[in-house]
C-alpha cells in the first residue's frame, strides 16, 4: 500500500475509485477579433447567466453549502472583473484570452491579500472555466456521476461542483490544495463526506485506482489492504452511529461538563443549530453580515440581525463577536486599504480602538438585541494581544450590562492569560489564527498545512497553559477553532482543561459522542500524550493509544 497525507477534515472513511473533475473548457485559437466594447457586452451576459444557475442551485441547497453559491454568484457579477476583462481586451487579447488574463490577474489579487480571500481563487477559476463555456459553447465544467460509490479526487473543488454532489456515489473528497476553512471543507462536513485536503501527491493518483480516504488521520491509502479497509469502515461506522444517538448535553463518561456548541454566522445559520441538541452559540461571527455592507449599518439595522441570532438560540447561550474585520475580511466601511501586511495589521479589535465610535455602536446595537433575550448573552473582542487592550473592552462591555470576553488567538494573549482574565468573564481560543501566529504560517497555505495542524504540541501547549488559567481563576475557558470539530481532539481539550467546545452544528454530534464515551482522566492521559509527542501525527496516534 501506498499511503499519502494530507490534513483530515471531516472524519469518516470512505473507499472506492478514483473519479476525478471533467476537463476544463480551453481558449479557443480560431476565436474572432471583436471589439473591447462588445467583448465586455458578451462577458457580461456569459457571467450574468453562469451567475443566475449558481443562484438556481443555491435554492436547490441548505445551509453553508446555499450560502457558498449565493457568495460565488455574487463573485461572477464583480463589477471589478469586467473592468479586467475589458483592459485586457484593450490590449489586444480576444475574448476567451481576456477572460483567462483578467481572473488570473484578479486572483493574484487575492493571494496577496491571503486568508480567507487567498482560499476565493478556486472560486475565481471556477467562475472563469464556466463563462468560458458558455463564451464558446464547450461542455459546463463539473464532476461525473459514477455508477458505484467512488472518491472524488481534484486539486481543488469549485462551490458549484461540491454543493451538488451525493454522498450516495461519492464515498470521500481528497484535495492537493485547500485548507480547514475552505469551501470544500465547509460543504464536505454539512454533507458528511469523510474529507481530506491539503494531501500532497494526490495529483499522480490515476482515475480508476482504489483508495481508501480516511477523514480523521488524513491519510489516502492507495489500493488499500481489504482487512485494513474493513476494520477501519467498522470503526467509523460505529463512531457515526453513535454521534447520531447523541442527544447532549455535552459531558465526560462520568460526568465532567464540556459545552457543546455552534459557530454561527447570521439567523438563518442560528435555527439549524438550535434544531440540534448543541447548548447554545459559541461564536456568532458579526461580520460576515456585512461583508457586502458599502456603509456601516445603523445601530437599529445591526440590532435587527443580532437579534434574529437570539430569538432563534431562545434559553441557550449566545457568544458575539465583536467585528472581526480586516485581512481576510475587508469590510468596505471598517478596513485600511492596501496594507503591506494585512494578516499582522488593523484588524479585529484594533479596529475599534482606532474608531471608538465604529466600537461603540457595535456594542449599543448587541445591547439592545439583548434587551429581550431569554438566553444569556456573552460578548467577545477578537484579535486582543494586551492586558491593556482587555481591559479597555471589558469597561465599555459592563457599561451595557453584558459579559465580557476576549478571543485568545494571539501568542501574547495566550502567554498571559492569567493578567487578562483578571479583566474579562471568559476567554475562547480560535486555534486557527494562533496557529498560524505561533507557528509563523499561513493557514489557508496548502505547503504549510503541516504547521497549521490544529495537533501541533506548540498550539496544545499554549491552549493547556490557557486553560490552567482559566482554572485558576475560576472562570471558562473555551475553543471555537476547527480544532473543536475533531472528536478526537475534543477529547484531548477537554483533557487540558477547556470548558466548551465550538464548532460547526453539524459535528457537534460526534465531539459530543466522543466525549460521552471516556472519562476526564482518560481525556485528562490522553492530553498529557499529546503534549509529549514530537509531531502532529504522533500527537494523534498518542492521543488515540490514551484513549483505547
Amino acid at each position: 500500500m501506498t499511503i499519502l497525507q494530507g490534513t483530515g477534515v471531516v472524519p469518516g472513511i470512505g473507499t472506492g475509485p478514483v473519479v476525478r473533475p471533467m476537463a476544463r473548457p480551453v481558449v479557443p485559437d480560431d476565436e474572432p477579433e471583436i471589439s473591447p466594447e462588445e467583448g465586455a457586452e458578451r462577458f457580461n451576459t456569459a457571467a450574468e447567466t453562469v451567475a443566475r444557475r449558481l443562484e438556481q442551485r443555491a435554492t436547490n441547497a441548505s445551509g453553508p453549502a446555499a450560502e457558498v453559491l449565493v457568495a460565488t454568484a455574487t463573485l461572477a457579477r464583480d463589477r471589478g472583473l469586467v473592468g479586467l476583462v475589458s483592459a485586457q481586451l484593450g490590449s489586444g487579447l480576444r475574448l476567451g484570452a481576456a477572460t483567462v488574463a483578467a481572473v488570473e490577474q484578479l486572483s493574484d489579487m487575492f493571494r496577496s491579500a491571503g486568508g480567507l480571500m487567498a482560499e476565493r481563487v478556486s472560486d475565481l477559476q471556477d467562475i472563469r472555466d464556466r463563462v468560458l463555456a458558455e463564451l464558446t459553447g464547450q461542455p459546463e465544467p463539473g464532476i461525473p456521476t459514477p455508477d458505484t460509490a467512488s472518491v472524488l479526487c481534484a486539486d481543488d473543488l469549485a462551490p458549484a461542483d461540491t454543493a451538488g454532489l451525493d454522498p450516495t456515489f461519492i464515498a470521500a473528497i481528497a484535495t492537493s490544495l485547500g485548507g480547514v476553512t475552505s469551501h470544500t471543507t465547509i460543504i464536505a462536513r454539512q454533507l458528511g463526506i469523510p474529507c481530506v485536503v491539503g494531501c500532497s501527491g494526490l495529483d499522480d493518483v490515476e482515475s480508476g485506482t482504489d483508495v481508501l480516504v480516511d477523514g480523521t488521520t488524513g491519510e489516502v491509502v492507495l489500493d488499500p489492504d481489504p482487512q485494513m479497509a474493513k476494520e477501519r469502515t467498522v470503526a467509523a461506522e460505529a463512531a457515526a452511529e453513535a454521534a447520531r444517538s447523541w442527544t447532549g448535553p455535552g459531558a465526560t463518561s462520568d460526568g465532567h461538563a464540556v459545552d457543546i456548541l455552534a459557530n454561527v454566522q447570521d439567523g438563518a445559520g442560528a435555527q439549524r443549530a438550535a434544531s440540534t441538541h448543541v447548548q447554545g452559540v459559541g461564536l456568532f461571527r458579526t461580520e460576515l453580515c456585512f461583508l457586502s455592507s458599502a456603509s456601516e449599518p445603523t445601530i437599529e439595522e445591526q440590532a435587527a440581525i443580532y437579534r434574529e441570532v437570539l430569538d432563534a438560540m431562545g434559553e441557550r447561550k449566545v457568544v458575539i463577536r465583536t467585528l472581526d474585520a480586516g485581512s481576510d475580511k475587508p469590510l468596505a466601511f471598517a478596513t485600511l486599504p492596501d496594507e503591506p501586511n494585512p494578516a499582522l495589521g488593523v484588524r479585529g479589535m484594533r479596529l475599534g480602538i482606532r474608531d471608538e465610535g465604529l466600537m461603540d455602536r457595535q456594542l449599543d446595537a448587541i445591547a439592545a438585541a439583548a434587551e429581550a433575550a431569554a438566553g444569556d448573552v456573552w460578548v467577545m473582542a477578537p484579535m486582543v494581544a494586551t492586558e491593556q487592550e482587555a481591559e479597555w473592552f471589558a469597561a465599555r462591555v459592563r457599561q451595557r450590562d453584558l459579559t465580557p470576553g476576549v478571543m485568545i488567538e494571539v501568542p501574547s494573549a495566550a502567554l498571559l492569560a492569567d493578567r487578562i482574565l483578571r479583566h474579562v468573564d471568559f476567554v475562547s481560543i480560535g486555534t486557527n489564527d494562533l496557529s498560524q501566529y505561533t507557528l509563523a504560517a499561513d493557514r489557508m497555505s496548502a505547503d504549510l498545512s503541516h504547521l497549521t495542524d490544529p495537533w501541533q504540541p506548540a498550539l496544545l501547549a499554549l491552549v493547556g497553559q490557557v486553560a490552567r488559567a482559566g482554572r485558576d481563576a475560576g472562570k471558562p475557558v473555551g475553543v471555537c477553532g476547527e480544532a473543536a470539530a475533531d472528536p478526537l481532539l475534543g477529547c484531548v481539550l477537554a483533557g487540558l482543561g477547556v470548558t466548551s467546545l465550538s464548532a460547526a452544528s453539524t459535528a457537534a454530534p460526534a465531539v459530543g459522542a466522543a466525549l460521552a464515551e471516556h472519562t476526564l482522566a482518560e481525556c485528562e492521559a490522553a492530553a498529557e500524550a499529546a503534549l509529549a509527542a514530537t509531531a502532529p501525527s504522533s500527537a494523534r496516534e498518542a492521543a488515540t493509544a490514551a484513549l483505547a
